[in-house]
């Protein structure tokens, strides 16, 4: 009798796991990793380009950013996109970018 709760309880709890795991990302979530996606794309084009990090700030210092978070946020990204040693492609920098920040966003519900 106690094996058969046991693998009941456990079944049970695997389920569970999975279903949190397989909970789609809302509308925001997607948005904010789409847009930060976008600006360590744009940051790793900038770099590639020779442009310097004081340019690239600059750059974002006269942009307009609907949330003001935005502005902060996007001088974090380009930053840290500059500090990597990475040569990567600016499309692959926005795909491994909105990956991870999917799962984060994942993870943390």
């Amino acid at each position: 009798m106690r094996a058969i709760l046991l693998t009941a309880a456990s079944c049970m709890l695997v389920s569970v796991a999975v279903g949190a795991q397989a909970k789609a990302l809302n509308k925001n979530d997607r948005y904010v990793c789409n847009w930060g996606a976008q600006i360590a794309a744009d940051a790793q084009q900038a770099k590639l380009s020779g442009v310097t990090l004081y340019a690239a700030r600059k750059r974002l210092q006269v942009r307009k950013f609907p949330k003001p978070w935005m502005r902060m946020t996007a001088f974090g990204i380009t930053e840290q996109t500059y500090n990597s040693r990475s040569r990567l492609k600016p499309t692959a920098i926005r795909q491994t970018y909105y990956e991870q920040c999917t799962q984060h966003a994942v993870a943390r519900r």
